[in-house]
């Protein structure tokens, strides 16, 4: 079989390649790493970062359901926090049939700086549970998880 080709072939400059004609785009490109340390001043800038507190409690909503493994919370957590993570996620205590869980509610209490006492509500479906957690803001910057509960499994009683 034979190809056909239905164009010549336009000779291409060696030295550089061609030039973007796209009058949609800036005239110069931004940076590619931005100053480090600068604030953001955008609020849209600002919305794309999410908090610790929404982070943290996505992350153990996630291995508490079962939908990601313990070890994926090891570098996220200090001191005794991941044995209570693994001691709690071997029950799967926000696991449940059908729907899942999501984070309703978020609210936090700063009892000094560099420290935060977070609670979550989590939903799924009807039911609604409480999840507490401690984090700490390290020497480097980073916060980790250095204490987690959650509140008693809702009691089902028999419906009249």
């Amino acid at each position: 079989m034979n190809k056909v080709m239905s164009r010549a072939a336009q000779p291409r400059p060696r030295h550089r390649p061609p030039t973007r004609q796209d009058s949609r785009r800036p005239g110069s490109t931004p940076p590619r790493n931005p100053v480090r340390g600068r604030a953001l001043t955008t609020p849209e800038a600002a919305a794309a970062r999410p908090r610790p507190t929404d982070l943290f409690a996505d992350r153990l909503l996630a291995v508490l359901s079962g939908q990601r493994p313990v070890h994926w919370m090891l570098r996220h957590t200090a001191g005794r926090a991941y044995d209570d993570l693994a001691g709690l996620a071997e029950r799967r205590p926000l696991r449940t049939r059908g729907t899942r869980p999501v984070v309703r509610d978020i609210g936090y209490y700063v009892p000094r700086t560099g420290a935060l006492e977070v609670f979550a509500r989590i939903a799924a479906g009807s039911q609604l549970r409480a999840m507490a957690f401690r984090l700490e803001q390290g020497p480097d910057n980073r916060w980790r998880c250095t204490a987690i509960e959650l509140g008693p499994r809702p009691s089902r009683t028999p419906e009249d």
